[in-house]
């Protein structure tokens, strides 16, 4: 009966991730004081990996630029990150050829105030289909739910940062203000 349990309760699980975008018809929880400035993807050293359908660079960046903006735009912080995603790997098995879709992207992430990289290496975002239905989807169509789920994967460790390293924290970025008291403050202390 145990066994019976977990087992439902793992697929009821990945069944509620399978959709990477049902959250953004949720009202956006704020991340810190992220505001996306520029989203730049490129495929310089794409590979196609095992047995799969062929998919170009530039689809490849469009698709996965696309889930990109539609995920970051919604967030309005006061201060300006930009994210630079080279697509590295793909697997797009086509339908009753065994295998999984995969897509293996880096990350890095820029802050533009301090002109600055947040992460010292790149992040490897890695999104692998396990439980997938090739037979109901097109090429196109698993290449925009890799480049969802990878979009999601951006945001889940992102998060991850603002509450491990104070990443995108407002009380961090927020400027500093001097001000000088005015003539009249500075005579109604010295009395």
């Amino acid at each position: 009966m145990v066994r019976v349990f977990a087992i439902v309760t793992m697929m009821l699980s990945l069944v509620a991730c399978s959709d990477a975008t049902k959250d953004l018809a949720q009202p956006v929880e704020p991340l810190g004081d992220f505001t996306l400035g520029h989203a730049i993807v490129v495929a310089p050293n794409l590979q196609q990996l095992l047995v799969s359908r062929n998919a170009t660079e530039d689809e490849w960046i469009s698709t996965v630029d696309k889930a990109v903006e539609k995920r970051f735009r919604r967030f309005s912080g006061g201060r300006y990150y930009h994210l630079g995603i080279s697509v590295e790997a793909y697997s797009l098995p086509p339908p009753i050829i065994p295998g999984k879709s995969a897509l293996a992207l880096r990350l890095t992430v820029w802050d533009d105030a301090a002109n600055a990289k947040l992460n010292a290496e790149t992040e490897l975002i890695h999104v692998i289909q396990v439980f997938e239905t090739r037979l109901k989807y097109t090429r196109e169509e698993q290449m925009t739910r890799l480049a969802d789920q990878a979009a999601l994967q951006i945001e889940d460790w992102l998060r991850e940062k603002m509450a491990e390293e104070d990443w995108f924290s407002t009380a961090r970025s927020a400027p500093m203000i001097v001000a000088e008291p005015s003539p009249e403050a500075a005579s109604v202390n010295a009395q």
